[in-house]
């Protein structure tokens, strides 16, 4: 499923897909720049929308994102020619709103901590994220590295912000 242009990979994109539209983010992974960065920044606002729910069902949301997340990433980079292209960022979305959940309060300075710490994880891949990103494919292999990464942002988060509060 790799092929060398990613441009044309890109090409291959059609947000009036429905699939492709949520794969990349509400097109927010279209962006020309960084567009892992771009996603990450676009769940940030659907975070807001998420935490008005109770604990239980923001939970349940996550897990529901995640298992669609699968089905409509692999769709998509199969369409697309190329495993995990950079315009998917659906899986930058829920590593965020994972990483979130753990906030100690839903202040603007530990989303920003949040955004960074995650960004930082994703970008890095230290173990055990580059093992899952190494090894698994498909659309479990474009979700389950970022999902690796939310969860250990959370932690770092939850630590810091019960035991060493910052802010």
């Amino acid at each position: 499923m790799a092929i060398v242009d990613m441009a044309a990979g890109k090409s291959r994109v059609r947000l009036t897909n429905p699939w492709h539209f949520l794969a990349t983010g509400f097109g927010s992974g279209m962006f020309p720049w960084m567009p892992g960065t771009a996603g990450s920044l676009a769940a940030i606002p659907v975070w807001c929308l998420l935490i008005q729910a109770p604990w239980q069902v923001y939970s349940l949301l996550v897990m529901f994102a995640i298992c669609m997340g699968v089905f409509f990433c692999h769709q998509t980079a199969a369409d697309m020619g190329v495993h995990d292209h950079g315009c998917i960022v659906w899986d930058e979305f829920v590593g965020m709103w994972i990483t979130l959940m753990a906030l100690p309060v839903n202040e603007w300075q530990w989303v920003a901590a949040g955004f960074v710490l995650f960004r930082i994880l994703d970008i890095w891949k230290p173990w055990p994220i580059r093992w899952f990103d190494r090894n698994v494919q498909g659309g479990m292999g474009i979700m389950i590295d970022d999902v690796v990464a939310g969860i250990l942002s959370a932690g770092i988060i939850y630590l810091v912000g019960h035991h060493w509060p910052l802010f």
